[in-house]
């Protein structure tokens, strides 16, 4: 007979499943350890790391850019002359280090301005040979590192000296502005950054609060250069170190390529490295540890497991196989001929088991007493007790006895202990950097509405709308750019339809919002158009610049920082790292309270906060901080606020009770499951069984009993048929008169399978 159905698969199954959750039990346990410096501090660190690299990036970045939009825009004549170029290509520019003007075909210095450029080193002819954008270079000029930015200018060649430019019609310079790196901002008390350059030495440091001692940070800068070294100069590649310890605190670090995280940039080849570091307090006690209660919970589903299929075993599957092998003794007996039958027939079926298995039992002895003539049909009573159903349910309940505890009770966290406070820290940290690189996006969107705006007086209608389709172009933050006249009215438009619906005509320049309702918030950057010199002043118009949402809710979303909002002052939602409504209130009132904690006295911008929330999910990691302390951005009352879940940090006491939930998970799970095939493969076809035998055993000789199963309840379901239609041919004869007697037996292979 076939056993890869019966009993048995699901019996070992259940057993063999439950162990291997005991095991999984310790495993995922016994790896949590609370000792020394937790792994979310590790990762919070190289994430601080990583944000303070893409705000440094994005700095360079839009001062490249900047010098190259100059010297696209600069208006370049036959006539032009370096000296008078260079002056109008950095006039605008705010306190340039150095800058100076050469010819691109022979390197030769045509003029300069500020301090001197340091072009040692430099290939101007192979620099400006390149096809495309010429990235920024790191050089040394006395004693400092400085960077390079360069932009190309074509000149129409000069007609009456057409000896000047023998390789073509063109003349060409290239612009090179040396400017110091850009400003380094360290977030979170006692935290130092460090820029690093490729062999590991510092070109700009900023501290804030009380750094840990340089003794405690060791070689961190030299292993942060190897790191990045290794994982090549083409990826934003990060990670953590850990420095020497001092008393109960070690040095935490985090290290940073700043490089493009989307392809070939601007810094890709200045093998630049942000560290960061702070001193951590270290968990030298192990109460936390769960090894031992991992040990205790595997080995009390290890018992119950065992329990729970010796059980099945000694009520179920022997009693099960011994019905078994007593239906074919019968089936045998009914369908053989001579001593041989008689003698099986002769001898009583013991009744094994409960419930079902007892009624068959029964009903298996008095088929045998019908066959021997001993008996006539016997009717069974229709009330009966517990049967193997309730076996496989409280097999449930055992189990679910251990896994409750584990899903609702066991290693639960506290959400005011479970969360270290330097991880809350961290969350603030960054939620400061995030709060930074949503004001540089809003400051230079305002720079270069500024610029744009700087070039319109003067102009005729055609020459202004083709200065703000360049602008538009060029900045792909915009959406729309309108001029207002001084009643507030449209006076020319490029870009979208605006979004705006309030009205109004500000003095000065900033970010302002222009709506306050709708599905889209409309942002946008303001300036003054300034009447052009001897004409009449143009006082009141102003250019506008609304700006494209998507661009400010692509600044948002950075790995485990979750959610991340920038609400009005109001605590609406004007952008966000998720799907929302605009205008809508924050999801949560912790985050609402959170956020006004962060307003300070009137007149002052307010300071970062954090806490932890309780949510329906469990803890959240929540910050808000304020978006500006300075700049066009400082008066909006602005602020951003993060909500990380503490289930999305390696915290040990939430990792604890995330995998106690998941073995309680899996232990009722595979409980269910494998007592449920149970109950489908065999409990309930041997519920049926043993209703129709007991109408057989009562006299009803006509309903046919069909095995469906190649299992033990098939094997007996098939006895059971070959008893009905022995006892239905004795029936025949006796109603056709015949003398009382065994009927002549079947052929043996009648019903063989």
């Amino acid at each position: 007979m076939p056993m890869l159905g019966g009993i048995r698969p699901p019996v070992a199954a259940v057993v063999v499943l439950l162990l291997m959750v005991a095991a999984l039990t310790v495993i995922g346990l016994e790896g949590i350890h609370t000792a020394g410096v937790p792994q979310a501090v590790l990762n919070g660190e190289q994430r601080i790391a990583a944000d303070t690299a893409l705000s440094l990036r994005t700095a360079i970045d839009a001062e490249a850019g900047a010098v190259r939009r100059k010297a696209e825009a600069y208006p370049a004549t036959s006539t032009s002359t370096p000296t008078t170029a260079l002056k109008a290509l950095t006039s605008a520019t705010e306190g340039p280090y150095g800058r100076a003007l050469l010819d691109a075909r022979t390197g030769r210095l045509l003029a300069t301005g500020g301090k001197t450029v340091p072009l040692a080193g430099v290939d101007v002819v192979k620099t400006a040979s390149g096809h495309g954008k010429i990235p920024p270079r790191l050089v040394t000029s006395a004693g400092a590192r400085q960077l390079l930015y360069f932009a190309e200018i074509t000149l129409p060649a000069r007609q009456d000296e057409p000896d000047q430019d023998p390789d073509g019609p063109d003349r060409q310079w290239l612009l090179v502005v040396c400017e110091p790196l850009p400003a380094l901002t360290a977030y979170g008390d006692g935290r130092t950054a460090e820029v690093l350059d490729a062999s590991g030495t510092s070109l700009a440091t900023a501290v804030r609060g009380t750094a840990s001692p340089a003794a405690a940070r060791g070689d961190l800068p030299a292993q942060a250069a190897r790191a990045a070294h290794r994982s090549g100069r083409a990826t934003d590649a990060s990670g953590s170190l850990l420095g020497a310890a001092t008393g109960d605190r070690r040095t935490v670090a985090g290290w940073a390529q700043v490089a493009s995280a989307t392809g070939p940039g601007e810094t890709d080849g200045l093998g630049l490295v942000v560290l960061t570091s702070r001193a951590a307090p270290t968990t030298t006690t192990a109460a936390a540890d769960y090894s031992d209660f991992a040990l205790r919970a595997a080995g009390a589903l290890a018992l119950v497991a065992l329990l729970l299929g010796l059980a099945l075993h000694f009520s179920f599957q022997r009693p099960l196989l011994r019905v078994y092998l007593s239906a074919g003794r019968l089936a045998r007996g009914a369908t053989g001929a001579g001593p041989a039958a008689r003698e099986e027939l002769s001898r009583p079926v013991p009744v094994h088991g409960f419930g079902e298995l007892a009624r068959i039992g029964r009903v298996l002895e008095s088929l045998r007493g019908q066959l021997l003539g001993e008996s006539g049909p016997r009717e069974f009573p229709a009330r009966r007790g517990p049967g193997y159903r309730a076996l496989a349910m409280a097999g449930v309940v055992v189990v679910a006895c251990w896994s409750v505890p584990m899903i609702f009770m066991l290693n639960r966290a506290d959400t005011a202990t479970a969360v270290p406070a330097q991880v809350l820290a961290d969350q603030q940290a960054r939620t400061e950097i995030a709060a930074n690189r949503v004001r540089q996006s809003l400051d230079r969107s305002y720079t270069d509405l500024r610029e744009a705006a700087a070039n319109l007086p003067g102009r005729s209608r055609d020459a202004q709308a083709e200065i703000l389709r360049a602008s538009l172009a060029d900045h792909k933050q915009y959406r729309s750019l309108y001029l207002l006249d001084r009643s507030g009215g449209i006076t020319l438009r490029v870009g979208g339809t605006p979004l705006r619906t309030l009205v109004h005509v500000p003095q000065g320049g900033g970010i302002t919002t222009v709506n306050t309702s709708g599905r889209i918030p409309a942002i946008a950057a303001y300036a003054q158009v300034r009447a052009a010199k001897g004409q009449a002043p143009a006082a009141g118009v102003v250019l506008f610049g609304e700006i494209d949402v998507k661009a400010l809710n692509s600044l948002l979303p950075r790995p485990k920082l979750g959610s991340v909002w920038v609400t009005d002052r109001d605590d609406r939602v004007l952008a966000a790292s998720v799907g929302y409504r605009a205008f809508q209130s924050l999801p949560e009132s912790g985050l609402t309270r959170l956020a006004r904690a962060t307003k300070g006295a009137p007149g002052t911008t307010g300071t970062a906060t954090s806490a932890v929330h309780s949510t329906s999910s469990g803890p959240s990691v929540d910050a808000a901080a304020p978006l500006a302390q300075k700049g066009p951005t400082a008066g909006l009352g602005w602020h951003v606020v993060t909500a990380e879940p503490a289930a999305a940090l390696q915290i040990p006491a939430v990792e604890a009770e995330q995998r106690t939930m998941l073995a309680g998970i899996l232990g009722l799970a595979v409980s269910v499951a494998g007592l449920g095939w149970l109950h489908v493969v065999v409990v309930r076809p041997l519920r049926a069984v043993a209703v129709l035998a007991e109408r057989l055993a009562g006299g009803d000789r006509r309903t046919v009993l069909h095995p469906v199963n190649h299992d033990e309840i098939g094997s007996v379901t098939r006895n059971l048929e070959l008893v009905r239609q022995v006892l239905a041919e004795q029936d025949r004869a006796a109603r056709a008169g015949r003398a009382a007697g065994p009927a002549r037996p079947l052929r043996e292979n009648t019903f063989q399978r």
